[in-house]
């Protein structure tokens, strides 16, 4: 954690500094939500099945332990080659070359997916979510872990799945696993399972048509900060999964100028310093 070096941001995720990947993810009274930085979030499917990858986090990270979330979650970083580096004409544009780069080389070291068996040109850039959340239930209340990121949603689809190598790391997975739409949301009932309440939020809200997840308050505006307040990405038709087919091969869904903002579900609240809810009121 200590040798990568994310790309810190403002709120309206222009890029203004550097840290350590351990630092920005360290709640204090000194940074009570962390430092804000940017990631990305993967999305992969199995378009013949209309599944996504899941992956559990591995027993021994840091932050958010054995929690379910999407294929993968990380950061583009400084200093690598090819450069995970975007400025503000490529977020405009869509095109988000970086970020790619970087889930293109975080696939491989979690899921051991070889760099050049995925499309660069086949992930869909989405969107934009601000969220933050202290690891709460991993740390408890008083947690010195928890994250606060600008995070870029990307989907991707393959034909097949037995075409697709994987090999996940046993220091970064524990466990994965393909599910439809009505056996994610049977995981979400289950209470014996632990999910990332990114993930959660965003799988409701979003990718599943009529979904509202209830429970996390949001405040979506625009990364130029003025008050064009937009509902939500659907398009009026439906979640991102319900039509795969239209959310890879059209621009419908997609949404460069906004920065969807939320805060955590209760139980991700406080930390080592103490967080309030950031864009809402009281939950």
């Amino acid at each position: 954690m200590e040798r990568d070096t994310v790309l810190v941001t403002d709120m309206n995720d222009n890029i203004i500094d550097s840290a350590s990947k351990k630092s920005s993810h360290e709640f204090s009274p000194s940074q009570p939500y962390g430092i804000l930085h940017r990631a990305f979030s993967v999305f992969l499917f199995d378009s013949s099945t209309n599944e996504l990858l899941l992956q559990q986090r591995a027993s021994t990270k840091i932050t958010f332990p054995n929690v379910w979330t999407n294929t993968c979650c990380s950061h583009p970083l400084h200093g690598m080659d090819p450069p995970e580096v975007d400025g503000p004409n490529d977020v405009t544009n869509g095109i988000v070359t970086g970020v790619k780069n970087g889930a293109v080389r975080k696939l491989e070291h979690e899921l051991g997916i070889p760099m050049g068996e995925l499309d660069l040109e086949g992930f869909k850039f989405l969107t934009r979510v601000q969220y933050w959340a202290a690891d709460t239930v991993t740390h408890g209340v008083e947690s010195p872990w928890g994250e606060h990121e600008i995070d870029y949603i990307l989907f991707i689809t393959i034909p097949n799945k037995d075409e697709l190598t994987l090999k996940p790391h046993p220091d970064e997975v524990d466990d994965i696993r393909w599910v439809s739409q009505s056996q994610l949301l049977e995981m979400f009932d289950d209470t014996s399972l632990l999910f990332s309440p990114w993930f959660r939020i965003i799988a409701k809200k979003w990718m599943i048509g009529g979904g509202n997840d209830s429970s996390s308050n949001n405040n979506v505006d625009t990364a130029a900060g003025n008050d064009d307040v937009k509902e939500d990405v659907s398009g009026g038709g439906g979640g991102w999964w319900d039509d795969l087919d239209r959310t890879m091969n059209t621009n419908d869904f997609c949404d460069y100028e906004t920065i969807h903002r939320f805060d955590p579900p209760n139980e991700h609240m406080g930390g080592a310093g103490n967080a309030k809810p950031l864009f809402s009121g009281p939950m």
